[in-house]
């Protein structure tokens, strides 16, 4: 089947300048004689208006030039549709596209969307929202909210933010449910992953895969700051990996589950792939296997 391509661009995501993204991808394209349209990024998130542009000119594939939030709008809006998606990553963190294998540079990435195959890959809802890689609860969320305002993005404006947050965090009081366990701590953050990492190459759950059906959950506890690092390189970044009963003690717990529920008993702030969300009373998780194809190494 010839494919036939939708781009859309997020003009405002990262650092890099996307002018001269969209003049490499039109002459890409062009040269392979793929056709293809290119739109921008749409404030609401919501992409099913070009339902009626894929049927109608038989689109095959639509590309996002931006980071995990946007492909996560995306894909999200259009998972009913028969499509391969791929990624320019040009975000701040771009964790779905580096667990995936996909580099930055945008002329390595569109070798990969031309030449490579597309590959089922699990996706998750958080209170029914879409999400492919990450949704955070409490310290990560924080920093989300105030980089969202940034009128500068990019890993320096977002260091700057976890720096100045880290010394003056303060632990939330959750109550998990899940794999027929229930329990309360306090905790500086909840992780619910689909992919290995915050962004940036910088890991959270090191066994996490994207298409083994399963959510990898990280909850950092209440305790000292210095040990909480410690505790995160010792348990975390090592990948110690525990059955969740015997987890629970631990300063953190890490384990894997299809769904969990989370009663938000501080109100901590919460974000979905990076994007700042709603702050709910109870958060309901679900992992949705291989929901959606991505063009991958």
């Amino acid at each position: 089947m010839p494919r036939h391509i939708i781009y859309i661009i997020n003009p405002i995501s990262g650092t890099r300048r996307k002018s001269g993204l969209q003049k490499i991808i039109e002459e890409k394209t062009t040269q392979r004689k793929i056709p293809f349209h290119i739109f921008p990024s749409v404030e609401s998130g919501d992409y099913s208006f070009l339902s009626s542009i894929i049927h109608e000119e038989k689109v095959t594939d639509v590309v996002v030039a931006g980071g995990d939030g946007t492909l996560s709008q995306v894909v999200g809006s259009l998972l009913n549709e028969n499509l391969n998606f791929g990624v320019i990553p040009c975000g701040s963190g771009n964790g779905l596209a580096l667990a995936a294998g996909i580099p930055r540079d945008p002329l390595k990435a569109l070798e990969i969307i031309f030449g490579n195959k597309a590959k089922p890959i699990d996706g998750f809802f958080t209170n029914g929202h879409f999400s492919c890689m990450l949704t955070g609860i409490g310290f990560d969320a924080k920093v989300a909210h105030e980089f969202s305002k940034k009128p500068s993005r990019g890993l320096r404006t977002y260091a700057v933010l976890v720096s100045k947050n880290f010394f003056s965090a303060k632990p939330y009081h959750f109550t998990i449910e899940s794999n027929e366990l229930k329990f309360s701590t306090e905790a500086f953050f909840i992780s619910v992953a689909n992919s290995n990492q915050f962004g940036n190459n910088f890991t959270i759950a090191p066994k996490a895969l994207l298409s083994d059906g399963l959510l990898d959950v990280v909850i950092v506890k209440k305790t000292a700051k210095p040990i909480l690092l410690y505790n995160l390189i010792k348990q975390v970044l090592a990948g110690k990996l525990q059955k969740m009963e015997t987890s629970l003690n631990l300063p953190v717990i890490y384990f894997q589950t299809k769904q969990l529920s989370i009663d938000n008993n501080s109100l901590a702030p919460l974000h979905i792939d990076g994007d700042p969300a709603e702050t709910p009373e109870k958060v309901k998780i679900k992992i949705l296997p291989k929901c959606f194809r991505l063009i991958h190494p």
